[in-house]
């Protein structure tokens, strides 16, 4: 597990800063003496006690993500955002900060961390089943956290926020980024994956989807950009099934009824997706 983050992280009961780590490092203790240990898997658990009422992914969702992913049938997003968010972690030889929030397994930060050796980071997500996986990126601290709460960071805390397919609170977002930092926002075209929603449980998009990120950050923060990803997917019945099943319809369909609806060949679609960059005013 790694620490190497605290510094980017305030208790969440009394917004304290931490003391020394305890015993071999796997906890945090703040200076009002409240007390959270890691898990074996490395991840902490701010929400100890409080719970949520969202549904965190589940082990197989999570293992379902990261097949789907590891195939690099996502590459192009992730090199998309670590394009985007890497200088705000990179210039005037900075040694930055980043926050991920939804982070899931790591796969977007990892890519960001690559363009920015050095790098701290924190992850932040409602599955520990996914955070197990973001705590073995170095540098990184991974923390259970409901991203509709005020957020564990102290104010200017971080260079960039990641914000992948997660829910976006930008007023948090804000004040955990320094002045001038940005956010990097990435949110489905009305197309993406259009050819699969016939086969597979899928949400519908709206379109304008980006429109409405500049629109819900406008109080704090002034658009840069916003790149539109384009790319071609040839999947597999496995996974075609993994790509429902690390999505919301994991929680209500199963493996074995996915295959079922599924062709034997390859299914084929097009990714479309916006990255949204924005800077803090």
């Amino acid at each position: 597990m790694s620490l190497a983050a605290k510094e980017l992280l305030r208790c969440p009961v009394c917004a304290g800063g931490w003391r020394t780590s305890d015993g071999v490092g796997r906890s945090l203790v703040c200076s009002a003496g409240h007390r959270f240990d890691a898990a074996r898997q490395g991840y902490i658990n701010f929400l100890t006690g409080r719970g949520t009422r969202f549904r965190p992914d589940t082990a197989e969702m999570v293992a379902a993500r990261e097949r789907f992913l590891a195939a690099g049938h996502y590459a192009a997003v992730a090199a998309a955002v670590a394009d985007a968010a890497a200088p705000a972690l990179t210039d005037d030889g900075r040694i930055g900060a980043a926050l991920d929030a939804g982070a899931g397994t790591g796969y977007y930060l990892a890519a960001l961390l690559s363009r920015a050796p050095g790098a701290r980071a924190v992850a932040l997500d409602l599955s520990r089943h996914a955070l197990g996986r973001a705590a073995k990126l170095a540098g990184t601290t991974a923390v259970v956290w409901d991203l509709w709460r005020p957020l564990p960071l102290p104010d200017g805390a971080v260079d960039a926020v990641l914000d992948v397919f997660a829910p976006r609170n930008f007023p948090e977002f804000a004040r955990a980024l320094r002045q001038d930092g940005v956010a990097c926002v990435v949110t489905p075209q009305a197309d993406h994956l259009a050819a699969l929603r016939d086969v597979l449980p899928m949400l519908d998009v709206p379109p304008g989807k980006a429109d409405d990120v500049e629109r819900s950050a406008g109080a704090h923060f002034d658009r840069v950009e916003v790149r539109s990803v384009r790319f071609g997917l040839e999947l597999d019945p496995e996974a075609a099934a993994d790509l429902a099943l690390m999505g919301p319809a994991g929680h209500h369909v199963t493996r074995a009824d996915l295959l079922s609806r599924l062709p034997h060949g390859p299914l084929q679609a097009e990714g479309a997706v916006d990255v949204t960059v924005l800077r803090r005013r």
